[in-house]
């Protein structure tokens, strides 16, 4: 399959999107029966991460939690005004790797695929590799 590259424009400054289902068809399409799918954000204050995605609560509780660990505000070094972004997209992360099973994503029941964005609203980029396990 190579790279694929999913465009996601954000609609809020601090929000959580849940883009399972299009990571899910982009495993369909690549055709793969077994192996791993790698979804990597190439962004410094926006991140992936897998969580609950029954419950819109969760993605309301993950964003507050990180707000209260990592308060925007003057205090930060960084001239942007952005520096709380970058610190919450370095706790949450940048890659998450799930295994690929029967060309489906062996994702838990209550598991989605989850992009952060701290610093929006902006246009981004998601990058999936779907890859053979030898």
């Amino acid at each position: 399959m190579g790279l694929k590259r999913l465009q996601i424009k954000t609609q809020a400054k601090h929000e959580i999107v849940d883009i399972t289902d299009r990571v899910a068809r982009a495993v369909r399409e690549s055709a793969l029966a077994d192996g791993v799918c790698t979804i990597y954000v190439p962004h410094t204050t926006a991140a992936i991460t897998i969580n609950e995605n029954a419950d819109p609560a969760v993605k309301e509780d993950i964003l507050h939690a990180l707000a209260r660990l990592v308060p925007a505000g003057p205090h930060y070094k960084h001239a942007e005004g952005n520096a709380h972004a970058h610190i919450r997209a370095s706790l949450v992360g940048h890659s998450v790797t799930v295994p690929i099973e029967a060309g489906r994503l062996a994702l838990g029941t209550w598991q989605g695929i989850l992009f952060c964005e701290f610093d929006g609203p902006r246009q981004r980029e998601v990058w999936i590799t779907v890859l053979p396990i030898p």
